[in-house]
């Protein structure tokens, strides 16, 4: 993050914000820079990629389905704008570690122990031990004692959006962020490379909300795509890893995506046309947030 604290004071910061007499390494201006850049960020990538995802690969039948609710779009987006600057609190808090050199982010390829393959293999440790972390904090999310306290409200959404992608409640988005920002004081990382992988992460959580289930034949058993994880919003306790498939299968809750098995909801729509069900607005009135038993349309209830 001191990169872009870094770029940010050189460009505006310092010469047009800040006094003189504030230094650039000043702990108080570091942390409320800090707070602006992070709430600043988050809000860009979140609406920018979103609304990118939402209008070039989001698939707008979904809307036809049952389970998706009345102005949903708006709500995943006044959800996700309220959390982030909560989330932003603790978050920035890490940053500023970082930035006064707490963790073992590095400059240049050379302080690398192993150089330019050093890189690489960082790349893969990061997603690794990433997807590890947040498959298990994930599981403990939707324990009976917390899971309405927390992650319930991710839940809302059975058809998610891509701007469904950051719509948690606080608690619960800085939780499942949590392993990316441990990850650089346990293990050296290139600066560089941690903030395209931040970027990354952002990408990655908005496609898995994408609605589009295409993932390559080879992969389907590995990858965790948009359909495994249109699979947990609708069946609850299924798929809860972030990249790959691993550990869903080592704690036996990996659900073969439905939406690859004819069973998805574009299936569901088609049948609903097909039966003269769809536009029944009695179909939308049993429509439950808790996703109760809809006219051939069915998900677990939590």
């Amino acid at each position: 993050m001191d990169l872009v604290l870094n770029v940010a004071d050189y460009y505006v910061l310092t010469p047009y914000v800040y006094p003189a007499s504030w230094p650039e390494d000043g702990t108080l201006r570091q942390i409320m820079s800090l707070l602006v850049l992070t709430n600043l960020g988050a809000a860009v990538l979140y609406l920018g990629l979103g609304a990118i995802s939402y209008f070039f690969i989001f698939d707008h039948n979904l809307m036809k389905h049952p389970h998706f609710l009345e102005n949903q779009v708006k709500r995943e987006i006044k959800y996700a704008m309220t959390s982030l600057p909560w989330i932003s609190i603790p978050t920035v808090a890490l940053f500023f570690a970082e930035v006064r050199g707490y963790s073992k982010l590095y400059d240049r390829v050379d302080e690398s122990p192993l150089g330019w393959p050093g890189l690489f293999l960082s790349m893969i440790s990061f997603l690794f031990f990433t997807d590890m972390c947040i498959y298990w904090i994930h599981r403990i999310l939707h324990h009976k004692l917390i899971y309405k306290l927390f992650h319930k409200p991710h839940h809302l959404w059975k058809i998610p959006t891509p701007f469904a992608s950051h719509a948690f409640h606080p608690v619960d988005g800085f939780m499942q962020g949590l392993p990316y920002h441990i990850y650089p004081f346990l293990f050296p990382l290139h600066k560089v490379l941690y903030l395209a992988l931040y970027i990354f992460v952002n990408i990655w959580t908005i496609s898995i909300h994408d609605g589009d289930y295409r993932v390559p034949g080879g992969l389907t058993s590995v990858i965790n795509g948009s359909a495994h994880h249109t699979d947990h919003h609708l069946f609850f306790d299924y798929n809860y890893g972030q990249y790959f498939t691993l550990w869903d299968r080592l704690g036996g809750s990996y659900r073969h995506p439905s939406a690859l098995m004819g069973k998805g909801p574009h299936d569901q729509i088609r049948k609903l046309q097909a039966e003269g069900k769809l536009g029944d607005d009695r179909v939308k009135a049993k429509g439950k947030v808790n996703g109760h038993t809809q006219r051939g349309v069915t998900c677990k209830e939590e």
